[in-house]
């Protein structure tokens, strides 16, 4: 006999060969069913038109943000006098205008939709990147830079939210983190190309030369800008607009978000949807673990050519040993991600993998020999690098309905935006060329990451029992079905994600 399941039970852990769906439309009752077979196919044609999208998009995204790692060692410096702490000064303005653009992006992608906006944040910050190769001075730096954090600031928790309105609790980390670790692809291209167009032969006008580093700048801007305009003809602005589904597709597509989240996907974002983003404490476990890992992330990211020069290596050569350090985090990372999905867990992946960060950055603070120092590199990040999917999606799994999920997704990367910030001050000129402190603080993020995620699995198991128990059943008095199906997370039914 097939499997059935209705939406009045709760576990989900079972996987069913069909599902039987009971909805009502004006006092009426309709049975409607689809199969798993059915399901899966859905969520493979969703896959092959979301997800190598959306991760070219990130890729780009971190790469016109992390460039400016590359062009220091080409140049830069040098060009731009930027002397004592002005490289730190820049590349802190990205990330302070990047965290106070998130929040507001994302409630307007929930009001406009992704087709359009998404790329056109891209478009963006590929003219941005463009236009910093023809600055002449370290305050137009900073002026590009803080143009940049502006397009910048909607695209990560903006594809995130995108990719939750497409995709079940349990599909989400895989996917996240399939983009997320575009990230080291990033990197890993980042070193490719600058060591590639920084051979480009002097061009351009006599009054805006282009060479070496603001040849990286210009062509990985032309490159973004290229891509971003093509993608509107991919994306779909929702799971009933894809062109890729049947009509019959398109629906189950929609519907089984809707069952599982108790919420029309369609709904605007409220007053009310930002307080209960703001009051979910779950969010701010995910903010205070995204933070300590984005210490790690974007420290590396942005000052892992200066690290590897400082081992001995010209700056070319320095380039090209930052590749295989990223492709083996890259890889490590979407392992986990579909891993955890898998088993339904999250905290005890971000815990375990801490000790490779940790061991890593131990070695980097107080191991002797440049082959150790380089093996550390790898072990702190492939340690770090799982960490940012991981969160995003464990915030995003434990926040319905989807306004809530659109506010809690640029919440949470706001906060840990702020790490960041923390990331570009913890490798400073005069600390180096052993950067003790920079490995210091990056050791003690890599050991909160750790208790945290210990403690977010504490929390979510202890909040399942009390539900479990009718300790949150009170929420229900005197509403009606209307205002109980916007409750989201804070239903009774709704259960956390470890």
């Amino acid at each position: 006999m097939t499997a059935i399941r209705t939406i009045d039970e709760k576990s989900d852990i079972d996987q069913p060969e069909a599902l039987a769906l009971e909805t009502k439309s004006e006092g009426s009752s309709e049975a409607l069913l689809w199969t798993v077979e059915e399901e899966n196919a859905v969520r493979r044609k969703l896959d092959w038109q979301l997800v190598p999208t959306v991760t070219i998009l990130y890729l780009l995204c971190f790469l016109d943000r992390i460039n400016i790692g590359n062009a220091r060692i080409q140049g830069m410096q040098e060009d731009l006098n930027l002397t004592g702490y002005r490289f730190n000064i820049a590349t802190s303005i990205f990330y302070i205008v990047y965290l106070t653009i998130e929040v507001p992006s994302n409630i307007i992608l929930k009001r406009v939709g992704p087709r359009f906006y998404l790329p056109g944040l891209v478009v963006g910050f590929g003219a941005v990147s463009v236009a910093t190769a023809f600055v002449k001075s370290y305050e137009q730096l900073c002026a590009v830079r803080a143009l940049l954090g502006i397009f910048e600031g909607g695209t990560m928790p903006g594809l995130a939210f995108f990719l939750s309105s497409f995709y079940k609790r349990e599909e989400l980390y895989f996917r996240i983190g399939i983009y997320v670790s575009a990230a080291s692809l990033a990197g890993a291209f980042g070193g490719l190309l600058a060591a590639g167009f920084s051979q480009i032969p002097d061009w351009g006008i006599a009054s805006s030369r282009l060479h070496t580093w603001r040849n990286i700048f210009f062509f990985e801007g032309i490159i973004t800008i290229l891509f971003a305009a093509f993608a509107p003809i991919i994306l779909p602005q929702s799971p009933e607009t894809s062109k890729m589904l049947t009509d019959r597709e398109k629906w189950i597509a929609s519907e089984r978000l809707r069952l599982e989240h108790k919420a029309s996907p369609n709904e605007k974002v409220q007053t009310r949807h930002i307080k209960r983003a703001l009051l979910n404490i779950n969010n701010y476990i995910c903010a205070a673990g995204f933070f300590a890992i984005n210490i790690t992330v974007q420290g590396l990211s942005v000052f892992m050519p200066t690290l590897l020069r400082e081992l001995g290596w010209e700056s070319l050569t320095a380039q090209y040993y930052t590749v295989p350090v990223y492709v083996a985090a890259s890889l490590i990372a979407i392992a986990i991600g579909f891993i955890s999905d898998k088993t339904r867990m999250r905290g005890i992946y971000l815990a375990v993998f801490t000790f490779l960060g940790i061991t890593g950055f131990a070695m980097l603070r107080w191991g002797t020999g440049n082959h150790l120092k380089y093996g550390a590199v790898y072990l702190c990040a492939i340690g770090a690098f799982p960490g940012g999917p991981g969160f995003l999606s464990w915030g995003l799994n434990n926040a319905a309905g989807p306004a809530v999920r659109a506010v809690s997704s640029s919440w949470i990367v706001t906060l840990g935006t702020m790490g960041g910030i923390l990331a570009v001050w913890a490798y400073l000129p005069n600390d180096g060329p052993s950067f003790p402190i920079g490995h210091t603080i990056n050791l003690v993020a890599q050991i909160f990451v750790l208790f945290l995620s210990f403690g977010g699995i504490a929390y979510c198991l202890w909040e399942n029992r009390v539900r479990a128990r009718g300790g949150r059943n009170d929420r229900l008095e005197g509403l009606t079905e209307e205002e109980k199906a916007d409750l989201g997370y804070r239903h009774p039914e709704f259960r956390y994600i470890a």
